[in-house]
């Protein structure tokens, strides 16, 4: 399975960027957000935010 994890503005809560990922990438992408404090929002790739 792939996810999408977009970088969020610290300000506005708006996507900065995106990347796709595979599973096994995940953990790796939100220990290094944790580690500086980066917001980030995870979803499967290929869906639509509501």
């Amino acid at each position: 399975m792939r996810f999408e994890i977009m970088r969020l503005d610290d300000v506005d809560g708006n996507a900065v960027d995106s990347t796709v990922v595979d599973a096994a990438s995940v953990t790796r992408m939100v220990q290094q957000a944790a580690a500086i404090g980066q917001r980030i929002y995870i979803r499967p790739a290929g869906t639509t935010a509501s």
